[in-house]
């Protein structure tokens, strides 16, 4: 009886014994988890000139990186595309969908010590919408906003509007002191490059051209961070130089890598480095080929519709690009919820090509070919433009079409041409941002063809039913109707192809190995560095 005693009951301590462990290992595991870490400093690479460190008047990766870190929003988003509490501690929606209360932070002040308040908000919001590129976009249905109190901000809309939230991410929505910046037009405030800011790092030194350096803001409203001493954002330009760099330990952080697919292959093999794809899923970075819908014969939908089939996608994806960027159908990038999966990919179909050129009436000559087009292509990014449009020239002869590549000695000359209506056909990019209404609609409304405006509707595009899908998608707030919208907005640009989408660009974040917590959120570099930290000694 005894032993079988003891056989019966050992299964039951044993599990007792289990569970006292597991408990145990529970209660230890915070412990040993590491504990971020004060201090140090990090190099952050940006590859072109700051032109300026309000990012509620200007866009672009490298205005917005440090404009993150000098600013708060009322909102930030994390590794999922959900809110999160930042500035505004919470909020509410009205039922109606016209109001949006935010209860401020109340600990929170500039840099300056002057506290925020929501007057600082509505003066901000105003700043944005009207002189950031998107202002008008994100914010077209803001009657106001009400400022009860000191720490409540009551954003008001003529008609709901889905995108409102993401659009006040710090990067899109910086929170600026009123005091400061409301002295003169906005555009030339002197503040600009030397700003009083309401984020985790405060301004220091700015060298045009050369860095930007940003300190540790002590009083930051949120306890403890950021955990870095200092932030420098070096301005590199030689490519050459950049990866060598990274390397070598100079610069520890490139959220978005100007490097050619070589370095990038090479960098990943790094044992010093990590170089990760993941995060970046608001980015959104799609390349494609512009036309010129005013000249013939590019206002032929039969045309656009030949050379997208004589392009071979898979050959560029996997061969030039050595397999980093990734498929792309339509004008919404696949990592978002609107993304039509159904679109017809114009895999390489020559026969096709030549048939819609026939039927077109655009017949060969003695040398067999049909017309002479221009191609313009942005002047970066060597793998993700110039490499495409050289392959483009022999491969679009193939089906008759002599491309004469017209590069541009910079970045300037490239968007005088193209926002002014000078070229046939275009490599080019933009980034969806997140929410269509702040990416993407810029691109394809009627309402957006604005000569001299880079990142505009350039390409001409004017279909009344594509506008008003994108207008009634804007402040649909049924997720499945606005879904069906983007859907349909999609499957006619497809079909339309006022832009021949090639392929999303991949976006690869490489830092240095002991770097802990970098933002691999879906803003990616886009988001607030307060987190980051050294694992093992910090750099100084």
């Amino acid at each position: 009886m005894r032993s079988t005693a003891t056989r019966t009951s050992a299964p039951g301590f044993c599990i007792f014994l289990s569970l006292v462990l597991a408990w145990a290992l529970g209660m230890l595991a915070p412990a040993l988890a590491q504990e971020p870490k004060r201090g140090g400093s990090l190099t952050v690479l940006s590859i072109s000139d700051i032109n300026t460190l309000n990012n509620g008047i200007a866009s672009g990766a490298q205005v917005m990186m440090p404009g993150a870190q000098l600013f708060a929003g009322l909102v930030e988003y994390g590794k999922d595309w959900k809110p999160q509490p930042y500035l505004a501690e919470s909020w509410e929606v009205s039922k109606d969908g016209l109001a949006y209360t935010f209860h401020l932070v109340r600990n929170a002040v500039f840099h300056d010590g002057t506290p925020i308040t929501s007057a600082d908000v509505a003066f901000s919001i105003d700043m944005v919408k009207n002189n950031h590129p998107f202002g008008v976009a994100m914010y077209a249905n803001v009657t106001g906003v009400d400022t009860p109190d000191p720490h409540t901000a009551v954003i008001r809309l003529n008609k709901p509007v889905a995108s409102l939230l993401p659009s006040l991410s710090p990067h899109l929505t910086p929170i600026v002191p009123k005091h400061i910046f409301s002295t003169g037009p906005i555009r030339n405030n002197p503040r600009n490059n030397s700003p009083v800011g309401s984020g985790p790092f405060k301004f220091s030194e700015y060298k045009p051209g050369e860095y930007l350096v940003l300190e540790r803001f002590d009083k930051f409203f949120r306890p403890g961070r950021p955990y870095l001493d200092k932030l420098v954002f070096t301005i590199m330009k030689d490519k050459g130089a950049q990866a060598l760099a990274l390397s070598r330990g100079d610069i520890q952080y490139s959220p978005f890598p100007p490097f050619g697919i070589a370095d990038i292959l090479r960098l990943k093999k790094d044992p010093k480095l990590i170089a990760t794809d993941k995060g970046n899923e608001g980015i959104g970075w799609l390349n494609w080929l512009e036309f010129n819908l005013r000249n013939a014969p590019y206002n032929d939908v039969r045309v656009r519709q030949a050379i997208s089939y004589a392009i071979d996608r898979k050959f560029i994806r996997e061969k030039l690009q050595h397999g980093l960027s990734k498929a792309a159908t339509g004008p919404i990038a696949p990592e978002s919820e609107f993304f039509n999966p159904n679109l017809n990919p114009y895999n390489l179909n020559l026969d096709k090509a030549n048939k819609l050129l026939d039927d077109a009436g655009l017949k060969r000559n003695a040398q067999g070919i049909r017309f002479t087009a221009r191609l313009d292509w942005y002047p970066g990014f060597t793998d993700y433009y110039q490499t495409v449009a050289e392959y483009l020239r022999p491969q679009l002869k193939k089906v008759g079409i002599d491309v004469q590549l017209r590069p541009s000695p910079d970045y300037s000359t490239w968007a005088q041409r193209i926002s002014n209506w000078d070229f046939d056909m275009d490599i080019s990019s933009a980034y969806n941002y997140g929410d269509p209404v702040i990416g993407v609609h810029r691109t394809y409304l009627s309402t957006n063809i604005r000569k001299g405006v880079p990142y505009s509707n350039t390409e001409g595009y004017n279909n009344v039913h594509v506008d008003n899908l994108l207008n009634l998608a804007a402040t649909e707030t049924d997720p499945a109707k606005r879904k069906a919208m983007y859907f349909e907005f999609q499957r006619i640009t497809n079909e339309e192809l006022p832009l021949a989408i090639l392929f999303e660009v991949p976006i690869v974040s490489i830092f240095a190995k002991d770097l802990k917590n970098v933002p691999l959120g879906i803003w990616g570099g886009l988001m607030p560095y307060d987190e980051i930290y050294w694992g093992n000694a910090p750099k100084q």
